[in-house]
């Protein structure tokens, strides 16, 4: 990737020879010009009735279905992922479009109570102009996670994506804008510069982020000097505890590796360390590595049966050889897995052999950061308390997940991790749920996407109260009392 004052290059991962393509680079004047014509199409918006709003992202929705495959297609050149993890990606954004809107109708609207305590009425009020900064990894679901649901609210959405995947987000969004009024969803392409301007725009409202914490922190930081509020989604170094009675087919390990090792486990929920009871370690171990050998396929993202891609970069392929380095020089087992495809020639992309590693300590990075990359610590434990400790080390609590042959045992054990959102036998995108809202805790951010709490992220609740003591008939009340 390359980025000038003017332009983005992207390279093809897979084939840093290959030019996926160009675009230009948003500065501060087009950034104030996107958000002005945002902000003059949002009032109109605001002012159409949810129901209609509703129907326009299903139209949406109807439009993009027959564009996913050349969607798809653009993502996995763009970001090394599989090309039908990217056509998952693409339908799925879809689905989400549609669930916004049915959700909508049911949550926004106003509602009004009248009773011995007076007359209440509680709105959904939009915020305005919603800036959403969206990453590379899943750059279509994560932009539409936002502008879904702030669109049906009455918002207005200007999305900046990761300049690592400037294009297929921006085709998608594209077709949305296609059919709503112009001005309301809109793209700025561009790296930190342009992710400035937008956030610190006085005419944005409500800033929506997803990424890493050094940039959540300055997105944060920047958002509150003018109090625009926010919602972050950071990373994540999530456990898996696999207690001592955890059932153990070729299913739930095959679960397990791709928890790990989907989109090169560049995924803030993928699970980044597995804690096994110390009695099960060789068994999964061995269960690991054969199903890793079944599912797990590396090569190029649009080769049939390629089910794990390069890294993003030469940067983060170099991170990851080095955090397998430090581990073998704290005396770890590396142990690559899974196999490769034949056609791929790998020397001509950033591709880095996914690895488990065993028997290192807990202080090494490769356990203590977030690896963000094709490579899992297996480490034992010996009690639950053990584990829960060790599992809730660090400062980041995005998810989690207890893997057992009870599922009262795991969601007991479950309530004492501490982490925004915990699976119970799966992990990753195996177990997102529409209706189950997703962030995290401690430093992994606040606010939530998914349900009906994502959905409310993006509205205000507006009050209008006519206390009974006040009304006709009312038995009225001091001036200075307090209510009762």
């Amino acid at each position: 990737m390359t980025v000038t004052a003017t332009g983005i290059s992207r390279e093809n991962p897979a084939r840093v020879d290959e030019l996926v393509g160009t675009c230009a680079v948003a500065d501060v004047a087009v950034v104030d010009a996107v958000v002005g014509r945002a902000r003059e199409a949002q009032r109109a918006w605001s002012a159409v009735p949810v129901a209609e709003r509703a129907d326009a992202l299903r139209t949406a929705a109807d439009r993009i279905e027959p564009e996913l495959d050349a969607i798809a297609e653009l993502m996995a050149r763009e970001t090394g992922k599989p090309l039908a993890d990217c056509r998952g990606e693409s339908g799925f954004a879809v689905a989400v479009l549609r669930w916004a809107a049915e959700r909508a109708t049911a949550l926004l609207v106003d509602r009004e109570i009248d009773d011995a305590q007076g007359r209440l009425l509680l709105r959904h009020r939009p915020y305005g102009v919603v800036a959403a900064i969206t990453p590379w990894n899943a750059p279509v679901i994560l932009a539409v996670l936002k502008v879904g649901p702030a669109l049906v609210a009455g918002n207005a959405v200007v999305v900046k994506p990761s300049p690592l995947a400037p294009f297929a987000v921006a085709r998608f969004l594209g077709l949305v804008a296609e059919v709503l009024p112009p001005g309301l969803v809109d793209v700025v392409q561009g790296d930190a510069e342009t992710a400035t301007a937008l956030v610190g725009h006085p005419g944005v409202d409500r800033v929506a982020f997803t990424g890493g914490d050094v940039a959540g922190r300055a997105i944060a930081g920047l958002a509150g000097r003018s109090l625009t509020p926010t919602l972050l989604e950071l990373g994540g170094n999530d456990p898996a505890i696999l207690l001592d009675d955890v059932a153990l087919d070729d299913a739930a390990a095959e679960r397990l590796v791709m928890a790990s090792f989907a989109t090169s486990g560049q995924v803030c929920m993928a699970l980044k360390r597995l804690y096994v009871h110390r009695s099960r370690l060789d068994e999964v171990v061995d269960a690991l590595r054969a199903a890793a050998d079944r599912v797990l396929r590396v090569g190029d993202p649009l080769h049939a049966g390629v089910t794990m891609g390069p890294v993003v970069s030469a940067a983060s392929a170099e991170r990851v050889r080095g955090l397998a380095e430090d581990a073998r020089g704290r005396g770890a087992d590396v142990l690559p897995i899974g196999t490769t495809d034949p056609g791929t020639p790998l020397e001509r992309g950033y591709f880095v052999s996914p690895t488990l590693v065993l028997g290192v300590p807990d202080a090494a990075p490769v356990v203590a950061t977030e690896q963000f990359g094709p490579i899992l610590p297996v480490l034992a434990f010996d009690s639950e308390d053990d584990a829960i400790a060790r599992a809730n080390a660090g400062d980041l609590g995005l998810g989690a997940s207890v893997w057992s042959a009870d599922e009262d045992r795991a969601f007991a054990l479950s309530t004492r991790l501490d982490a925004g959102f915990t699976f119970v036998n799966t992990h990753n995108r195996t177990g997102i749920s529409l209706r189950a809202p997703f962030g995290g805790v401690k430093r992994s951010g606040w606010g939530r996407e998914y349900g009906d709490e994502g959905m409310l992220e993006h509205v205000q609740t507006c009050v209008v109260h006519a206390p009974a003591a006040f009304r006709d008939g009312g038995a009225g009340l001091g001036a200075a009392a307090y209510p009762s």
